[in-house]
């Protein structure tokens, strides 16, 4: 593997000693074996240097691993090999007749990098990505194989691990019987006098967008599993034409609209997994909260949106449940998630992130691991409980640090 390597947005290019791109397992625990520091690139959907390997570092992507996707019909999981994207994987688990709980907006992400930085989804009684696996497989710093099941020490650590404990080869995830579902848009939903409760438990799936230039939300995006009642959605007009939730772009590249039924990992997504839904050509944020505080949060951000919008494309809400990873953005708290996609523009974009962090600060915001915030160290400590235990298991298991890069010991404080 030779030439720069970036981020899909383009905004980070990595430094490497080595890229390599394995194409068994044997190699791959050869190279993790011999090599003095390690970081996975996954699908390379992260805004931030979380997956810089550094000058002396070897940097690995697992694309050409053989793509691994074992359904257990019985059991009613399936085993996900460390390169597979969700898009892949969810074909391979619709025609079993089985189906995953959530998926996040893009099918085209890794399995194995969204679940390690909390990517989730939506939906108030839907867990995030990562509460879906049973078992974690991974490389540790010797080369060696390690499995961590549901329930044995280290597991709530080993899911969103920030790739700190070693090379996730290979996640069993829990599955469910199949479902169809309806995706029904609707635009202009005031702010004032806001029921934010009663809109989110609307349906399955809640997605609320606004670019803040004027209060409320331009559109809502309600995904409704056909085994549950229609919506009512008084609040807001029914949308008369297909939407993207960016302002201005086509509507070609999103999933079908207009209550249209079809399988979930179809819906689920905003955007279909046979388009890219954009260049690139954005940055991205991300602060998730206590859904208690919801409303306050808004309101908080209205009161910016005027230094806000300028550098906005679209603001999307939605909500995720509680989990149990130590490092998972939703850890042990019904949540709020308030994401951010920016204009491509690092120097007009992070003074306004720096805002963003102040007025939402009263509500306790946990960063997206995998997108761009100047949140301190000492402040993530202080939001995540069992950080002291990550941090112990860590150590434990990667003793030299080879797993563990400048992002990693500076938001987490590692040695």
């Amino acid at each position: 593997m030779t030439g720069t390597v970036t981020n899909w947005a383009g905004n980070i290019t990595y430094a490497a000693k080595e890229l390599h791109r394995p194409r068994s397992l044997d190699a791959l625990r050869s190279l993790v074996a011999d090599s003095a520091h390690v970081r996975v690139l996954g699908s390379g959907h992260s805004f931030n240097d979380i997956a810089e390997a550094g000058v002396d570092g070897v940097l690995l992507s697992l694309a050409d691993l053989p793509s691994e996707v074992e359904v257990d019909t019985a059991a009613r999981t399936v085993r996900v090999g460390g390169g597979v994207r969700y898009a892949e994987l969810a074909r391979v688990v619709h025609r079993h007749g089985l189906a995953l709980h959530n998926m996040a907006s893009l099918p085209h992400i890794s399995v194995a990098g969204s679940v390690a930085t909390g990517t989730h989804g939506s939906g108030i009684a839907n867990g995030s990505l990562a509460s879906a696996v049973r078992e974690v497989e991974l490389i540790t710093a010797d080369g060696s194989t390690m499995r961590i099941a549901r329930g044995e020490r280290h597991f709530d650590g080993a899911v969103t691990s920030l790739g700190a404990f070693g090379v996730v080869t290979a996640l069993t995830l829990g599955l469910e019987p199949d479902y169809e579902v309806e995706q029904h848009v609707f635009t202009e939903l005031p702010l004032q006098g806001l029921d934010f409760e009663t809109v989110a438990g609307t349906a399955y799936s809640v997605s609320l967008f606004t670019d803040w230039r004027e209060p409320g939300f331009r559109q809502v995006w309600l995904k409704r599993r056909t085994d549950q009642l229609l919506p009512d959605f008084p609040w807001a007009a029914p949308a008369t034409e297909a939407l993207h939730p960016v302002p201005g772009m086509p509507a070609v590249n999103c999933t079908q609209q207009f209550g249209v039924a079809g399988p979930w990992h179809e819906r689920l997504p905003h955007f279909r997994a046979d388009f890219m839904p954009s260049s690139g050509a954005e940055l991205q944020s991300e602060y998730l909260m206590p859904r208690s505080c919801a409303l306050d949060a808004l309101h908080a951000l209205d009161a910016v949106r005027g230094t806000v919008a300028p550098v906005l494309q679209t603001c999307e809400v939605r909500t995720v449940a509680a989990d149990t990873q130590w490092l998972s953005p939703s850890y042990g708290r019904d949540t709020v998630a308030v994401h951010f996609t920016w204009v491509k523009d690092t120097a007009a974009v992070l003074p306004v992130v720096r805002l963003v962090e102040q007025a939402l600060d009263a509500f306790a915001p946990r960063p997206h691991w995998g997108k761009v915030f100047t949140v301190p160290a000492r402040v993530l400590g202080e939001r995540y409980p069992r950080l002291g235990d990550f941090t112990t298991s860590a150590v434990e298991l990667d003793p030299s640090g080879k797993f563990r890069n400048a992002f990693v010991r500076s938001a987490l404080e590692l040695p």
